[in-house]
């Protein structure tokens, strides 16, 4: 026959098994318990050891580590009317157990809706420029907007990263031309200071060696030693124009002491000559 007492020591430690199991609850460093007693809150309690009354209490536990959601590619238009996709990566942690499990129904799905509307109402205030230039500005707006809205959730958004910009085929290639354009300025402009320094330094020099012959002289024969050295076929023999005055200063004396009547020599009149008759014939 089986002793009664043997059923009733074992029914006994059942019961103090299950009611271990339902009243005894380990939590890590990083976790912490929003406690209900009979479905009101009582206290945040953790980490460690943390015993229940069975039947009575109850627990939910919450991740106090910094979480990351990837927000899915989002189709935005720009304030200058180009549509494109972004996708960002959201971090963010809870400081507040208990309003993240009262003040809201789940807080991580929430946090990646309010952050998807958040990043297409922010980039869609900006140009194309803006979001390609400032992208670090704009992470840190949305991420300014979403800490200002989950505070009450007891969530603290740490960061927001916009992730990738994806244009369309016909903006990249409408980009490139653009960009090229601007390279293309910036050469024509470059090229003409350049020209207009070359210029400004040449009016100098010409100053200067205007001011002494001496000097142009130096010049002229320089540039003569420089042809001399290349062994050209041909050539080039520059002529000072000092050399050339005097030439045409007396040119200009001729000129100006000829009459003002006709200069061409006159021939005196030649004897006529007699042509000699030539009788007909009969």
């Amino acid at each position: 026959m089986f002793d009664p007492m043997f059923y009733l020591v074992c029914a006994l430690v059942l019961a103090l098994m299950i009611v271990a199991m339902a009243s005894i609850r380990i939590l890590r460093e990083y976790e912490r318990a929003v406690v209900f007693t009979l479905g009101r809150f009582e206290r945040v309690k953790g980490p460690g050891l943390v015993l229940l009354m069975p039947f009575i209490q109850q627990m939910v536990r919450v991740d106090l580590r910094i979480q990351v959601i990837e927000i899915p590619s989002q189709d935005v238009i720009s304030r200058d009317n180009v549509s494109m996709k972004v996708d960002a990566v959201l971090y963010f942690n809870v400081v507040n157990p208990e309003h993240a499990i009262i003040q809201v129904q789940n807080y991580m799905p929430a946090t990646n809706m309010l952050a998807q509307t958040t990043l297409r109402a922010v980039l869609g205030q900006h140009e194309l420029d803006e979001m390609l230039s400032e992208r670090k500005k704009l992470s840190s707006d949305v991420q300014s907007i979403l800490d200002a809205q989950t505070e009450l959730w007891g969530i603290k958004v740490s960061n927001v990263e916009i992730r990738t910009v994806e244009l369309s085929d016909n903006m990249v290639r409408a980009i490139a031309k653009q960009a090229e354009a601007e390279r293309d300025r910036r050469a024509k402009v470059i090229h003409a200071e350049a020209e207009f320094q070359a210029s400004q330094t040449l009016v100098n020099a010409a100053t200067i060696l205007s001011s002494n012959p001496a000097a142009m002289q130096l010049r002229y024969l320089q540039t003569l030693t420089e042809i001399g050295a290349e062994q050209n076929s041909t050539v080039v023999f520059p002529m000072p124009i000092d050399i050339v005055k005097p030439f045409l200063a007396l040119l200009e004396t001729a000129a100006d002491a000829k009459p003002n009547g006709d200069d061409r020599p006159k021939v005196a009149n030649a004897p006529s000559v007699m042509r000699p008759s030539v009788a007909e014939p009969a």
